[in-house]
């Protein structure tokens, strides 16, 4: 588990309006050092309102924000914040120059001297895979080549928090990846505090620590990722993190904290403090699902059912293979198992899945 460093950004009671409608509400947010927060949620959910807020380019209808243990009161303290934060949008806004000269404006406009600036300069060109480049126009730069010049403009100013906006919903997918892990590698080695928005889950995953999932402004859960992705805590959630089996059915009994389930005319077994009677929502995750052309008896998974392809769809390396089990049951497999299984719709098959995989999802 990654350790963090004291808080150094708060924000308390922050709502913003734009007219009667509630942009976003949120009672309170911590940030620490070297924290990396990833922010995910639909389109329209407060994402980037948030991100403008804690850049310090939108107050807030009500609320404040501290930095360092300060309070952000008056004007010369919120300016003086917005000089140790860069904000990354979703399009790279470049000059019409050289990427050099677009690298280091930042630097030039804060009065950083010629051979610092030419340092931070071929540092974060480096960084960003853009060495090469410094010469060219950023006029002549594909999208992939512009963005990784904004990320290393950002960065040259060596800021306590960096936050990013989506920065790469406009790339095709080999760019979006290789920069994805650029980004992760400079983030672990500079331990620079960072806010990321996207409402792509696998972005997220792959670069933060904590996750905030906000729906219609709000922050409806924030913690560790395995948390928000394992434990959800509404249906909203559980499905936005990728829990793509919800499924709503009455205990029938408990016993040493182990439960069953009926679904329909199926019985589940799952793990965790429950009621005889009571009636629930659980969730399974799609990794978690094994799929075999026999039963494995000697499989410790409790789960185990007859089931009928349904539908197949490419998830980039893997697949997603829908169930009708006697109840909708989602499963990912990779292109091999998949040829191996001859895997198809209509196919008949067993699906698998341990009772620790069984989640409770608590309303």
């Amino acid at each position: 588990m990654k350790i963090l460093g004291p808080r150094l950004l708060e924000a308390r009671d922050l709502e913003v309006r734009r007219g009667e409608i509630l942009a976003l509400e949120l009672p309170e947010l911590d940030l620490h050092s070297g924290e990396i927060l990833g922010l995910i949620g639909p389109n329209g959910a407060g994402k980037s309102t948030l991100l403008l807020c804690l850049a310090g380019l939108l107050n807030p209808s009500r609320g404040k924000l501290g930095f360092e243990g300060r309070s952000l009161g008056t004007e010369r303290e919120r300016a003086a914040y917005r000089r140790r934060v860069t904000l990354v949008f979703q399009e790279p806004l470049l000059l019409d120059t050289t990427v050099a000269e677009n690298i280091g404006i930042g630097l030039r406009l804060r009065g950083v001297d010629s051979a610092e600036r030419k340092r931070r300069i071929a540092e974060n060109a480096q960084r960003f895979g853009v060495e090469n480049l410094l010469a060219r126009p950023a006029r002549e730069l594909s999208g992939g080549e512009a963005q990784r010049t904004s990320l290393a403009r950002a960065c040259a100013l060596e800021p306590q928090i960096l936050l990013l906006d989506e920065p790469f919903s406009s790339l095709d997918p080999p760019t979006r990846e290789t920069l994805l892990q650029d980004l992760g590698r400079v983030l672990r080695d500079t331990r620079c505090t960072a806010v990321f928005a996207t409402h792509d889950l696998m972005e997220a995953l792959h670069l933060a620590d904590t996750l905030a999932v906000l729906r219609g402004g709000r922050v409806v859960q924030r913690g560790p990722v395995g948390e928000v992705v394992n434990h959800p805590v509404d249906e909203f959630v559980a499905t936005f993190v990728g829990m793509e089996t919800l499924l709503v059915g009455r205990v029938e009994n408990c016993l040493q904290g182990t439960f069953t389930l009926a679904v329909g005319h199926r019985e589940i077994v799952g793990t965790g403090a429950v009621e005889p009677g009571q009636e629930l929502t659980v969730g399974v995750r799609p990794e978690n699902v094994t799929l075999s052309l026999h039963p494995d008896t000697e499989t410790s998974a409790r789960n185990s059912f007859s089931g009928r392809v349904t539908r197949i769809t490419s998830r980039g390396p893997f697949f997603k293979v829908e169930l009708d089990c006697g109840f909708f049951l989602s499963a990912y497999v990779t292109a091999r198992s998949r040829e191996e299984l001859a895997l198809d719709e209509g196919r008949e098959v067993f699906a698998s899945f341990k009772a620790t995989a069984v989640h409770l999802i608590r309303k």
